[in-house]
């Protein structure tokens, strides 16, 4: 698949609306066009975290392929899935991949006893930034009529990837772990 831009602005969306993967126009506050708005949000926090000098170095690999799988989930999302030319989808190794990223790295961490708070490292505290911003992205996908199921399912798994490399980020020192009530007792 070959992509040509000669062109950033086109005019096209100036009256408030915007083209899907299908040539349909819709309006740019259709719930497909906030579902994958949202995702490329997410790639571009993804880009911040890789930006980050604290970044894990044996991450980064992944979160490059996470970037370009996030492409293929927006293009996925941009097309009804009721449209008949074969088109570029989520697949369930895509899938597959994020859950064996997600249980090699989790065997190497400590069992959790409480909630983790969000934080820690510069890297652990965007991965956290990353998750919440990817369980918007899911729900706003779950919004979308005609959407293949496995983009939900990514999204899914995608946002456990990134809290369990938040944790990993943090391994090397203090995990912040909610104390409930904690505050109130210190206070006291």
């Amino acid at each position: 698949m070959t992509v040509n831009l000669t062109r950033i602005y086109t005019r096209l969306g100036d009256d408030g609306e915007t083209h899907l993967g299908d040539m349909s126009r819709v309006p740019k506050t259709h719930p497909r066009i906030e579902a994958y708005g949202t995702v490329d949000e997410l790639n571009a926090h993804v880009g911040v975290a890789l930006a980050l000098p604290d970044f894990p170095e044996g991450q980064r690999d992944w979160l490059r392929r996470v970037q370009n799988d996030l492409f293929d989930v927006g293009a996925d999302i941009s097309v009804p899935e009721t449209d008949e030319r074969e088109r570029l989808r989520v697949t369930p190794e895509q899938t597959e991949w994020l859950e064996a990223i997600c249980d090699e790295v989790n065997a190497d961490l400590p069992k959790l006893r409480s909630f983790v708070l969000p934080g820690g490292s510069a890297a652990a505290a965007h991965l956290h930034v990353c998750r919440t911003v990817c369980r918007r992205a899911e729900r706003r996908a779950l919004e979308v009529e005609e959407l293949n199921p496995e983009v939900v399912r990514y999204l899914n798994r995608l946002s456990d990837l990134f809290f369990i490399l938040g944790r990993a980020a943090n391994s090397g020192g203090d995990e912040p772990l909610w104390v409930p009530g904690g505050e109130r007792e210190a206070g006291s």
